[in-house]
Formats: C-alpha cells, structure tokens, sequence
C-alpha cells in the first residue's frame, strides 16, 4: 500500500497515460476491476488553459473517481501552473508531470516546445516546471519519466532527487531511454538506480503484461509497484489481474464468451456516448481490435465488426466475441 500525503494508492498498480487510449469509458472500465490508481491522456496545459476545443474534455470528467490522477504536459511554467490549478479546482486528486512521451511532436521545440521526455535534457528548466505545479496546488505531484534522453544522457537518478526536494510524491520510471521509443526490452534493473536515490514510492514501467512479468520487474528495479500501459489494451481486467497475483487481492473474474460481448458493448455504448456516435465509433476501433486479438475473432469477421455502423457493431459483437479462451491470448 503506497501513500500518496493522506491518500491511500491500493493495491500498487496502476494504468499507465496513453494518448488515444485512457479516456474517461476506459479508465472506469479499468478501475472497475480493481485497479489501484489510473492516470489520464497527457493533457497539454496551455491548451487546456485556452480551452481548446476536445482538449478540457480529456481531464474534466472522471475527475470525482477517487483513483483517478490528471497527467500535464508543457515547457512553460505559467501554463503548466494554471492547468494544474484549474484540474484541482475540478476535482483532480493528484497530478503526474509528463517528462516521458518520447513523441517528436511533444518532443521538439516546434510542436509542444520541447515537453515530454526533452525536459531531461533541460533538469533545471524540468525542476522549475515541478517547483511550479508543486506550488500551485495542495494534491499530491508525481512525476512519469524515462531513464534518460539516450544512453550519453541517464539521469533519471539525478531528476528524481531534485524532483523528491522539490516535492514531488512518487516517481514512475519507464525502462527505456527516449531514443529508444518502444523498442528493445524495458530495462527494469536500470530503474533500481532512481530507487536508490529517493525515498518516495516509485513504479517500474514498460513491458509489463502479466503476473510473472510484473514480479520480474519488482524484483530487478526494487520499485515499490508496477505501472501497466500497452498490456492492458483489450484486457482492462490485467491490473487487477496482475494485482491479485503479485499482492493477493480479490482476483478478478475474467470475461469470456457472453460475458466479454457485454463488457465490450458496453465499453462501446460509453465511448459513443462520451464523444458522440460518429467520433466515437472512429476511436472506438482500436479497442475493438485489441478485444477481438484477445478473443482470437477470424478475419472475416473482425473486418466486419471494425467496419459497421455501430447498431450492426453492437448486432456483431456476440458472434465476434465467442468461444474466448481469454488466459489463452492473455500473454
């Protein structure tokens, strides 16, 4: 059980950010199994603050749900602070700061100005945006980031000090440099590193999809929990799934069959719902694809399901979903 000031993060596994894909009917969807603590799409703060359009929508909602963090993204103190400020004015229990996204337009001076993982090639420009939401608000600040810019750069242990003085109450490191983007293995021993160097709580992350997996990067970074992104697409009950294993709570009960064509219509209805019927269906395809990997669905008819309206979806969805052997694809 990990502290966050007087709130309490149990059982100690989370859901990572990712753009496109912890929105508001995924992050519900997820802690209704039983996850420990969800974190939202990056949010750009100047962005937010100047109300731009589908940008305010990301933080606004689920901001009630008590596991719920609002992940900021930015290069400029002012904006970072004002963002921070307005998300806890609406209800964020906690904020993550964004020194992770390896994306090029977050990355370069040209899109974001230079935010995500290139403020660890700026620790003093990095300290002062941390020094900045910290003293903007009363919640608790973590901060996600990355083991360093490249492998001439690995200076997580040294961000994450001056981030634990600045006040910064739990770190989440991602196994990988920037210039690695996703590829190679997650280098969960790497992360040992930035343990060492704090006394605040940190998670590993990166290549987590299971039980065995995620005891491996304990035991290797020495991190007090785990951080789960990419392996929980199309399994939203993972982190439960990993928890029950790893910590010993109730395990959950996975969907197979009927079961699974209910959650994932129901998942579907939400998402409609959220961004309304033709958005929604549009954002909606990438988990329909991640559900029919898991349910091992043929192509004929995966094709269908990704290609229908969403009544013919909603009509499809049974047959695609049937005779799943989820633990089989849970890998």
């Amino acid at each position: 059980m990990l502290s966050l000031a007087d709130r309490w993060f149990n059982p100690p596994v989370a859901l990572a950010p990712m753009a496109g894909i912890t929105d508001l009917p995924f992050r519900s969807l997820v802690s209704r199994f039983g996850a420990g603590l969800v974190v939202s799409e990056m949010v750009a703060s100047q962005e937010m603050v100047q109300a731009k359009p589908g940008v305010r929508e990301k933080a606004e909602l689920g901001l009630g749900i008590a596991n719920t963090v609002v992940q900021l993204a930015g290069c400029d103190t002012r904006w970072i602070a004002e963002a921070a400020r307005m998300v806890e004015d609406r209800g964020a229990k906690a904020i993550d700061i964004n020194m992770g996204c390896p994306a090029k337009k977050v990355t370069s001076a040209s899109g974001a100005g230079a935010s995500g993982s290139a403020l660890m090639r700026t620790p003093d420009h990095a300290l002062r945006l941390i020094e900045a939401v910290v003293g903007a608000v009363r919640v608790p600040v973590t901060l996600k980031t990355r083991l360093g810019w490249d492998d001439d750069c690995l200076n997580a242990p040294e961000i994450a000090r001056r981030a634990e003085a600045a006040g910064v109450q739990m770190i989440t490191i991602h196994g990988r440099t920037r210039c690695q983007f996703y590829k190679g293995r997650a280098d969960w021993a790497a992360i040992r590193a930035v343990k060492d160097a704090v006394r605040v709580p940190v998670l590993a992350n990166g290549d987590i999809v299971d039980g065995p997996s995620a005891r491996r990067a304990l035991e290797q970074s020495g991190a007090d929990g785990v951080m789960i992104g990419r392996g929980a697409q199309g399994r939203p009950w993972l982190l439960a799934q990993v928890a029950a294993e790893i910590y010993g709570t109730p395990a959950p009960v996975i969907p197979q069959g009927a079961e699974l064509a209910d959650l994932v219509a129901g998942h579907y209805e939400a998402m409609l719902g959220f961004y309304g019927r033709d958005l929604g269906g549009r954002a909606a395809r990438k988990h329909l694809g991640w559900y029919m990997d898991h349910a091992g669905t043929g192509a004929d008819l995966r094709r269908r399901v990704l290609t229908a309206a969403p009544d013919t979806v909603l009509h499809l969805l049974p047959d695609a979903m049937q005779d799943t052997v989820c633990e089989r694809h849970a890998a």
